[in-house]
């Protein structure tokens, strides 16, 4: 799904913010990303949804070398991923049912095809009765189940969350890390970064840590006979 042979990347003329980053997510595979703040998080998952192209060193996405392909290919190949935000970055103006719609309409779906398919992903994420709200009406937790049905809409096949629970409480993070957990039974490649050591440990799922713009030696599996399922609150 995901290859990185010998990464960095610098913005302008400054210093790289990644270094030598080498490493391999399977399709199908769950994995957090972590590190302190100004470790290089959020520029490692800019690479992975394509916002940025490496200074150096080879990145593989579904099979194609990115050096590779063709500038006008890369929407075909952003349409394949699905993005999370901690600001949500949701259009205030749109129904929660209009934001969800949003891929789907770019794409050039029906109205048929977009009704029934956001309501029920609408229902699935527990929003059924929210589907004409605007966004500045709900709360956190319920924006950025919003933000990850807009995400999830068009069935990528790689989820990038960027601190997907930075801004809600402790239940309905669980909540979040529950659907992103069913989301990957169903095939889908999900990449969570987070600095919340808590829930890492809860969800037991390996780990890639950035120090200082490099990846450091800490990754952990599931044993075997444990569950998949995060731990009772």
């Amino acid at each position: 799904m995901v290859r990185f042979e010998n990464v960095g990347l610098r913005y302008g003329n400054g210093p790289e913010v990644l270094r030598d980053l080498s490493f391999e997510l399977a399709p199908g595979s769950f994995q957090f990303l972590t590190g302190p703040t100004g470790a290089g998080k959020s520029s490692l998952l800019k690479l992975l949804y394509l916002s940025e192209r490496p200074s150096r060193g080879l990145i593989t996405l579904f099979g194609e070398q990115l050096s590779k392909v063709p500038r006008a290919k890369l929407p075909d190949l952003r349409r394949r991923i699905g993005v999370v935000f901690q600001d949500f970055r949701l259009l205030d103006h749109m129904t929660v049912f209009d934001n969800v719609a949003l891929p789907l309409r770019i794409a050039g779906h029906g109205e048929k095809h977009v009704r029934e398919g956001v309501g029920d992903l609408l229902a699935w994420v527990g929003l059924a009765d929210k589907l004409h709200a605007l966004p500045p009406t709900l709360s956190g937790g319920q924006k950025q189940l919003v933000a990850i049905a807009r995400a999830v809409i068009n069935s990528p096949q790689l989820i990038v969350a960027d601190e997907p629970t930075g801004n809600i409480d402790r239940d309905m993070s669980l909540k979040i890390m529950r659907l992103f957990i069913e989301l990957n039974k169903q095939g889908t490649t999900v990449v969570v970064a987070t600095h919340d050591w808590g829930l890492i440990d809860r969800m037991k799922r390996p780990m890639l840590e950035l120090f200082e713009g490099k990846l450091a030696e800490a990754s952990w599996w599931l044993k075997p006979g444990e569950p998949l399922e995060p731990a009772p609150v």
